[in-house]
């Protein structure tokens, strides 16, 4: 069973378990780097939460999705209009290709939404992360053909 616990102060050190060795910087941030911007998000009083993704009673992956710092970079599409922008998705990889990282990210807008409403959400995707850009697509996101660097830009509309 997938389930979702906020990530905190007190559950951190479990996010720091998951293996990600076979996933380079240039794909997604590393742990340590998420949770910084976890604690600058609430520091600073941004909406939207990190969360712990869990398979039964494991810490399988981490997903940060929260209110969008507009980047001078960020496609035309979302130009003066508030969005989330989902950092730092990763799945343990003894864990991939079953599905949780599908399962956890429909859960985590779903919470997302409800809590804080919908609104465009923004993700980057490594231009050669062909598996991850084909989930992404399935679940709604279309590539703005916009980069930054080596990542495409992918928005889901509400």
């Amino acid at each position: 069973m997938i389930t979702l616990e906020i990530l905190n102060r007190e559950n951190q050190a479990q996010a720091l378990g998951i293996d990600r060795a076979d996933i380079s910087l240039d794909l997604v941030d590393s742990t340590e780097e998420i949770l910084e911007q976890t604690w600058y998000g609430e520091e600073h009083g941004y909406i939207g939460h990190t969360y712990l993704i869990r398979e039964d009673d494991s810490c399988v992956g981490i997903i940060l999705m929260g209110e969008g710092i507009p980047w001078e970079i960020d496609p035309p599409q979302i130009a003066g209009r508030p969005f989330y922008r989902i950092l730092g998705f990763v799945i343990d990889r003894k864990y991939r290709h079953r599905g949780i990282g599908s399962i956890a990210l429909e859960e985590v807008i779903g919470r997302i939404y409800g809590e804080f409403g919908p609104r465009p959400i923004v993700i980057g995707c490594q231009k050669d992360n062909l598996a991850a850009m084909e989930m992404y697509q399935k679940h709604g996101f279309v590539n703005t053909n916009s980069m930054d660097e080596d990542d495409y830009f992918l928005i889901r509309e509400v």
